[in-house]
């Protein structure tokens, strides 16, 4: 079983950014964990822990028990990696992903946890651009005062 955020014959096309083409083989769904690596930038240990800790679905096992990634897995991958970048808690990542596993009814829930989250990083990107103002403005103060000094030796 792998995670897929569904209702009825619709998939919700908001559960997982496009890859950048050619990040994956075309027409390839089975994947080691070494290509999921390559393909990630995660680290294999990472992979599994996200396992264990229920962010990641059961994934599937060759006749070998080696684990085998399909491209609805990557995609998955993928929207954690944003959530990551967002500052979510790891502990909502794991509650998100338990919300999409237990089906279409936890909609509201997945609604209010991910509209929070949207409203922290709309709060953390009003503070980097505070920032970023201070720093404008320093720079324009060392320009002006360089452009000061070069015209006051020549």
């Amino acid at each position: 079983m792998t995670v897929m955020e569904t209702t009825g014959t619709s998939t919700d096309s908001c559960a997982a950014p496009e890859y950048q083409p050619g990040r994956r083989p075309d027409g390839q769904d089975s994947y080691t964990i070494s290509e999921v690596v390559a393909i990630t930038g995660l680290t294999a240990h990472t992979l599994r822990w996200y396992e264990r800790i229920g962010l990641m679905p059961h994934i599937d096992r060759s006749h070998t028990g080696q684990r085998r990634y399909c491209n609805r897995d990557l995609d998955w991958l993928d929207l954690v990696g944003k959530l990551r970048l967002t500052g979510m808690p790891v502990a909502d990542m794991v509650r998100y992903a338990e919300l999409v596993r237990e089906g279409d009814h936890t909609y509201t829930d997945r609604f209010e946890l991910l509209k929070e989250t949207r409203e922290d990083v709309l709060a953390r990107i009003a503070e980097l651009q505070d920032t970023l103002a201070v720093l404008d403005r320093k720079i324009n103060f060392y320009a002006d005062a360089g452009r000061a000094l070069a015209s006051e030796r020549s």
